[in-house]
């Protein structure tokens, strides 16, 4: 198996040169990784992505914990510390990609000798864990003009499963749904929980404005604990601006209602939701808080970076 795709990366940057693989650069190209790999076998892994400014890893501590956490979930030991992880993510930026990267931490329970779900001396796999990093590109001015048109995915998200928090390598649920929303004409799809509330996007999460107040839904609603979501309900976050930042249940019928809707994510940041299931939002077009929240959270990044 390959290390890389060799096409655009989470960034939607060019093709990596080389890839961070159990404690060497290899060609991204290079089969590098057993055909038995879990990873690619069942999705038996957890993955994490990040903004790298300058050079520094944004919000990296809450990026490692949070993949520390899946893979216990799932009781697959992490080999390597948090400094080495740090430093396999500089080499790969280095190999890669300017000082402004999109980064992807994998990590799988390797490739056992037999086969099935736990296989004779599963307990003892060496885990596979792969670096890779591709020029961060923003979102193009004349998307975040347009705003993102979503849809309801058909897929229900069941709050109480012990993985739905998770941020697995299985993602065909992910994928689905974004296949719906792209048959559609839709640029998302958004996930709600079995009772009918919002959950989230495919990949990211979601926030409405009303009044002077953001709401996004709790964790208890099976949705992962994004980084930029956490910034959003952080003092530095919405607060900064004038907003009061809460969890709430909501429904579809709520993100139309509100004045604005959002996505957000650690590599795309803030964008507008303008629309759900052909349903206007607010104004129907991007609106002021959307792009304040964005170069909000862009400013917050330069400062982390040392800018």
């Amino acid at each position: 198996m390959t290390s890389g795709r060799g096409a655009s990366g989470p960034g939607g940057g060019t093709g990596e040169a080389a890839a961070w693989v159990d404690g060497r650069l290899v060609a991204a190209g290079a089969p590098v990784l057993s055909v038995g790999d879990r990873g690619f076998q069942l999705g038996d892994g957890v993955f994490e992505t990040l903004r790298v400014r300058r050079g520094v890893p944004i919000e990296l501590a809450l990026h490692l914990a949070r993949l520390r956490e899946g893979l216990a979930v799932l009781a697959i030991p992490m080999p390597w510390s948090d400094a080495e992880l740090a430093a396999a993510i500089a080499a790969a930026v280095a190999t890669n990609a300017p000082a402004d990267a999109a980064v992807r931490v994998t990590a799988t329970r390797g490739a056992p000798a037999g086969r099935g779900l736990l296989p004779a001396g599963w307990r003892d796999l060496r885990p596979t864990v792969v670096v890779q990093a591709w020029p961060h590109v923003r979102v193009p001015d004349e998307a975040l003009a347009r705003g993102i048109r979503a849809i309801v995915a058909s897929g229900r998200r069941d709050a109480a499963h012990p993985l739905a928090t998770v941020k697995t390598t299985s993602r065909a649920d992910h994928v689905h749904a974004k296949l719906e929303a792209e048959r559609a004409g839709a640029d998302d799809a958004i996930t709600l929980t079995i009772d009918g509330h919002v959950a989230e996007a495919t990949t990211a999460n979601v926030a409405i404005v009303v009044g002077r107040r953001v709401l996004t839904p709790p964790l208890a609603a099976g949705i992962l604990a994004g980084t930029t979501r956490d910034w959003l309900l952080r003092p530095e976050g919405a607060a900064a601006l004038g907003l009061a930042a809460a969890e709430a249940w909501i429904t579809p019928g709520d993100v139309v209602a509100a004045d604005e809707a959002l996505l957000c994510s650690s590599i795309a940041g803030f964008q507008a939701l303008v629309a759900l299931d052909g349903e206007p939002v607010g104004s129907g077009a991007p609106g002021p808080w959307a792009g304040s929240l964005r170069a909000a959270r862009e400013a917050w990044i330069r400062a982390a970076s040392g800018g």
